[in-house]
């Protein structure tokens, strides 16, 4: 009797603890690559007592602020929500640029900044492609676009003020606006109306307004371009 007992007790306690190590596992998520070529933050199940996540407000609409490329009055607009220490984000590029070759009168660009916190050059990257932008203007800030995802694995500080020579840029003054946290706050403000406008990860291209998230191949956003030019 006392053996059985044992033994019920060690098989109550066993069951018990799978039962709680599942309810750990399957609770919360860890940094997760999307199935769509994505990369999105990590998430922790909700309590409770949470509440329900806010829905997802408009796109803010493109203004003089905005960097963008391609012919003013395009039909189509791609709006980029990126983050230049992104790996997907580099992968999509090619599509990117396809389809401005391929449209070159009906789609113009839209980059914004959505740089993820576990990306440890994310936000400087960003700062420094929009203190270009402050010093040089638009061309300036797709110069330093240019310059930034093609020299991704080496992202750096040092490397912000060599790029920020390369594209003729006064070195004191970018760096007085890069360690000085100058655009800090255009960053900061593009991540959170990215957020409200239900981005999530990135790349996330919205064609006029609608979404298409991850680095999808070419074939899926040149439909999305085609089903906005109808």
């Amino acid at each position: 009797m006392f053996y059985t007992g044992l033994f019920l007790g060690v098989a109550v306690s066993a069951v018990v603890g799978l039962g709680v190590t599942l309810n750990l596992v399957m609770g919360g998520r860890a940094l997760a690559l999307g199935g769509s070529g994505a990369v999105v933050p990590s998430a922790v199940a909700p309590t409770p007592s949470a509440q329900a996540p806010v829905a997802a407000g408009p796109l803010k609409p493109v203004s003089d602020s905005d960097y963008i490329l391609g012919a003013k009055n395009a039909k189509v607009t791609l709006v980029e929500y990126s983050d230049f220490q992104c790996p997907f984000c580099q992968r999509h590029l090619p599509s990117i640029k396809q389809a401005m070759k391929d449209y070159p009168n009906d789609v113009r660009l839209v980059y914004r900044y959505y740089p993820l916190s576990f990306h440890p050059e994310a936000q400087k990257s960003a700062e420094a492609a929009a203190c270009a932008a402050k010093l040089g203007g638009n061309d300036a800030f797709w110069k330093m676009h240019d310059e930034l995802f093609a020299n991704q694995a080496t992202l750096s500080r040092s490397l912000y003020t060599e790029l920020a020579k390369k594209i003729g840029l006064n070195t004191g003054n970018f760096d007085k606006c890069v360690d000085g946290g100058e655009m800090a706050t255009r960053v900061s403000t593009d991540l959170n109306e990215g957020t409200s406008a239900g981005v999530e990860g990135t790349p996330a291209t919205f064609v006029n307004g609608q979404l298409v998230s991850g680095a999808v191949p070419y074939s899926e956003l040149k439909a999305a371009i085609e089903a906005a030019l109808k």
